[in-house]
């Protein structure tokens, strides 16, 4: 059994615009695939919770749609396809469909075979959350939380940008101590302490270039202490992948981090945001999820 799942909101309400001819193309090429537009996320849920265990699920939406339906997904043990319609589209990036049109997409969607994909999960505040794509912990996620207020007609890696540059004028320092596997990694003044399952967030920045989401493992992105000047010279290192050389740049492979922060730091799970936590858990889940990937 399979289903179509379109968020309308999705990119603005660029995804919804294409309703018409996915439908067209269900007609013709997958008639028996339903195509639904659920008026709410709690509604595309209640979708995936009635659908038979195990469905091929195909979600045209992004980084934030997939997030949202990830714990139903997990629970039904559906396989997931992706048509990619988001503004951020880094999940997408790692599946290998980014580059598709979408009648392609949609196609490998429906009948490409589904592989065990890694997910993260992170207990904070006496919820456990999963993602597929990263967490972002200090800096970025307050980029990230920026990015979501900006206007609907910013897209893609500008949004980003735009975000980026508020947040240096009131930049804010965490004091983060850390544990990977059991090992202290960090104690003192830092940045950003991220963790990616996806080589790259915020529409394409490679932050974890090795991150790879079947390896059984997460990548930890660490960034010491900054001034807003050294965090926006980082910007171009970051754009090019470059900032993994910079001494106060840590990356770290891993199954399971413990931290705490001092002030709580600021949360979001693929680009969505999450409530600001002073002690977090993140781990692994191997092979959680099966996914169309090329």
């Amino acid at each position: 059994p399979a289903l179509l799942l379109l968020n309308p909101r999705a990119a603005g309400g660029r995804a919804g615009r294409l309703a018409p001819q996915i439908q067209a193309w269900l007609n013709q090429h997958a008639p028996l695939v339903p195509l639904h537009q659920p008026v709410s996320m709690a509604a595309a849920r209640a979708l995936l919770q009635a659908a038979p265990p195990g469905s091929r699920v195909v979600l045209a939406g992004g980084d934030g749609s997939l997030h949202q339906m990830l714990p139903a997904l997990l629970a039904q043990g559906h396989e997931l396809g992706l048509l990619p319609c988001g503004t951020g589209n880094d999940s997408a990036r790692a599946f290998g469909l980014h580059r598709l049109a979408w009648p392609e997409a949609l196609h490998v969607a429906l009948h490409g075979p589904a592989r065990p994909t890694d997910v993260g999960e992170v207990l904070a505040n006496g919820q456990a959350t999963p993602f597929i794509s990263s967490l972002a912990a200090g800096f970025d996620a307050a980029v990230a939380q920026r990015a979501l207020r900006a206007p609907a007609w910013l897209r893609g890696l500008p949004r980003y940008l735009q975000a980026t540059l508020s947040e240096l004028a009131a930049l804010r320092r965490f004091h983060i101590q850390a544990q990977v596997d059991g090992q202290a990694v960090h104690a003192g003044d830092a940045l950003v302490a991220s963790v990616l399952n996806t080589a790259s967030y915020g529409s394409g920045m490679p932050v974890a270039p090795d991150a790879r989401i079947d390896d059984g493992q997460l990548d930890l992105v660490l960034a010491g202490r900054f001034g807003p000047v050294g965090a926006l010279a980082m910007m171009p290192l970051l754009l090019a992948g470059l900032h993994t050389r910079h001494p106060r740049v840590a990356l770290h492979a891993m199954t399971l981090l413990q931290l705490r922060a001092d002030p709580p730091l600021p949360l979001a799970a693929d680009g969505e945001a999450l409530p600001d936590a002073a002690e977090l858990t993140v781990r692994v889940r191997p092979g959680a999820l099966a996914v169309v990937r090329r």
